[in-house]
């Protein structure tokens, strides 16, 4: 079972930025698919950005789009999520996961999901 755990939430001020990381102890991720996925209160959890086992392919939700960066360090086991100008509607719980069906298609309803970990809180507020 491959556990995934996220770090690097925090509290930040409207058009600051963070960067998320995602990694694994015992297992490597080079050989995986990984999508980071978040959910706000009352809200359902929506897919944020993808990127494929090489890094070679990449896809972000359109709200994310021009603010996110999605990239890999295989070398340190590590995906990290790189947020600009955040915004208050960014504010919600990150997920990474191991996308089973890889970075294609509708990888973003989480279906292909089968484990989730305890995510990391980011909190945009002034």
């Amino acid at each position: 079972q491959l556990q995934l755990v996220e770090s690097g939430g925090g509290l930040v001020q409207p058009g600051e930025s963070l960067r998320l990381s995602c990694t694994t102890s015992g297992f490597t991720l080079v050989y995986k698919d990984i999508g980071w996925f978040r959910q706000a209160p009352g809200r359902e959890r929506e897919g944020v950005s993808c990127i494929s086992a090489g890094g070679d392919t990449t896809a972000d939700a359109d709200f994310v789009k021009g603010r996110f960066t999605i990239y890999r360090d295989n070398a340190k086991n590590t995906v990290y999520l790189q947020m600009n100008s955040l915004k208050p509607e960014d504010d919600a719980v990150y997920y990474c996961a191991d996308l089973k069906f890889g970075c294609v298609g509708r990888w973003y309803d989480g279906h292909s999901v089968d484990f989730w970990g305890q995510g990391t809180q980011v909190t945009v507020s002034s």
